[in-house]
């Protein structure tokens, strides 16, 4: 028997502990359009603390992993080549920085992570490397980063930079950033550098410190801003789901963020990846992965039902074409409502487009399936009834597909957070398959067991000698 097959018994033997992250996003609208319209919804207050506070409080009621903060930079205007049926329908517009919510959640919480979406393609590395470093002082060390490289047209025009780069190219200036910023996280300054000599009036021991020096796409000749944080490097998220995006995740990311209609799709997707992950010399199951999914529960199947049927007369057909537009980059409002899908080679988010198309050779879907409310319009796994019941499909999806955990889908809240915390958290935990209390440490070491990135990983070439 090999090492890897006898890994792969040893997970199988016993209950898997699945990771839930609450997934969200600092707009009244996020993957369904619409849904701030339900009396119920408190999501046009996401410009206030309080709206966060309680949101925080919740999650780590329910001994969630992470509050993940997706943002996007630039406004929906693909569908009908205008952004008025995103603007009109509030699909991820506006859209506030996620950044100064974390510290908002963290000063009412102890335990749950933050994870921060932030732009490559936007950003500099010396500023960004900072930004992290402070939030992973201010919350002891639970900050994680969901890298992307930006999928609108309208953000790159927002930031001077004329049209959207090509997607492979971004992803290849993405290698340039990241080394950047390895090298400002762990290179800069040794873990002794700060002493706080009061009696010998010494701060900071300069031989200690030294300067990153780096040319190409993100040069840099600076010394970091910040002195080592809990984690040095943030918790890394990848939400990249094609096959340059997987190739980035396998090498980088200690979490990646997919999505995919069917178990099929989703298997695929993950086997992919932890192969990809062998190849860079890489523990595949260093990698956590999570899947988007829409879930309502309720006491029994059929009360969960009638909140989905409540909750889909709010969800608005155009604006989640216009989110689905800007993510493919394809204008659906050219499309008849039953007209198929075509394949092509986009220049957004390739993976959402190979999904409903070249991966899915049985079936031809339509503008008509993509609005409507279920697991083709979620991208992900659509999961509604009695804790028992979802706990069964949950089990199910995670066994079928070898994904790790969820990122629970904003729908209407607080009360879907609630019910899923007050609900499914429980029938989870008494199976064995959900933590009941959090493990010590900063974010990573709750996930994977260590504090800071392993030797394996392609940061640990940055780091400050001993």
């Amino acid at each position: 028997m090999t090492d890897q097959s006898r890994t792969d018994q040893s997970r199988t033997s016993r209950p898997r502990q699945i990771r839930l992250n609450a997934f969200h996003m600092n707009a009244p609208g996020h993957s369904w359009a619409g849904l701030w319209a339900h009396p119920r919804d408190r999501t046009s207050s996401h410009d206030r603390p309080d709206y966060w506070t309680h949101l925080a409080r919740t999650a780590e009621r329910g001994r969630l992993d992470a509050v993940f903060l997706a943002d996007v930079i630039g406004v929906y205007d693909v569908y009908g080549g205008s952004p008025d049926t995103a603007l009109r329908s509030a699909a991820q517009a506006p859209t506030l920085d996620p950044f100064p919510v974390v510290p908002l959640m963290a000063a009412v919480t102890e335990h749950i992570g933050f994870g921060v979406t932030a732009t490559v393609s936007y950003e500099k590395p010396y500023a960004l490397a900072r930004r992290f470093s402070t939030l992973d002082h201010l919350t002891g060390g639970r900050i994680a980063w969901n890298v992307v490289t930006g999928i609108l047209g309208s953000g790159a025009r927002g930031m001077g930079q004329g049209d959207l780069t090509e997607h492979d190219a971004r992803y290849a200036a993405a290698e340039e950033f990241l080394a950047a910023t390895y090298a400002l996280w762990e290179g800069s300054w040794a873990d002794d550098a700060v002493v706080r000599d009061r009696e010998a009036r010494i701060y900071t021991r300069p031989e200690r410190v030294r300067r990153v020096t780096r040319t190409g796409a993100h040069p840099v000749d600076a010394i970091h801003l910040v002195h080592p944080s809990p984690q040095r490097t943030p918790f890394l998220f990848q939400a990249g789901a094609s096959a340059t995006g997987r190739a980035f995740a396998a090498a980088h990311a200690e979490a990646v963020f997919v999505n995919g209609h069917t178990k099929t799709l989703v298997a695929e997707t993950v086997r992919d990846i932890r192969q990809r992950a062998v190849g860079f010399g890489r523990d595949p199951h260093d990698i956590k992965i999570f899947l988007g999914a829409s879930v309502i529960v309720g006491a029994t199947d059929a009360a969960a039902e009638d909140r989905r049927r409540d909750y889909e007369r709010y969800i608005d057909a155009r604006g989640t074409l216009a989110l689905m537009s800007g993510w493919s980059g394809i204008d659906l409002s050219a499309y008849g409502l039953d007209e198929p899908i075509r394949a092509v080679q986009g220049n957004a988010m390739r993976s959402l487009i190979e999904a409903i198309t070249t991966r899915s050779p049985d079936r031809a879907w339509t503008v008509r399936d993509l609005a409507r409310f279920d697991q083709v319009g979620g991208r992900g796994a659509f999961l509604v009834g009695s804790p028992a019941t979802v706990a069964d499909d949950i089990r199910a999806w995670v066994e079928e597909t070898d994904i790790d955990g969820f990122n629970l889908v904003r729908l209407v809240e607080p009360e879907n957070l609630e019910a899923i915390v007050d609900l499914l958290v429980p029938e989870l935990q008494k199976r064995g398959l959900f933590k009941t209390e959090y493990a010590d440490g900063p974010l990573r070491q709750k996930l994977t067991g260590r504090p800071r990135l392993p030797a394996s990983h392609p940061a640990a070439a940055f780091r400050f000698p001993a």
